[in-house]
């Protein structure tokens, strides 16, 4: 497993970013999820992510588990600290 903690820094509007971050997930064969203030989603998971309520300058820890789960996590963490 995988796990990383991270400072959302992408300026999107809410389902803009979980949008985002549902594409990114999906591109992996690996169990991804979310976590935001002890709440945690499915990473490929449209309302799952919405009900996180991210937005920039907030906490994530991003956890993959699988055979690509270091490349999964690498490009979700790119994703959501690019500008």
């Amino acid at each position: 497993m995988k796990r990383l903690d991270v400072t959302v820094s992408k300026k999107l509007e809410l389902d803009q970013l979980a949008t985002e971050i549902i594409k990114v997930a999906n591109k992996y064969d690996s169990e991804i999820f979310v976590e935001k203030d002890g709440r945690k989603a499915n990473a490929k998971s449209l309302l799952g992510v919405l009900s996180l309520g991210l937005a920039a300058g907030c906490s994530l820890t991003i956890t993959a588990t699988g055979e690509d789960e270091h490349e999964a996590v690498r490009c979700l963490e790119e994703m959501v600290v690019t500008q």
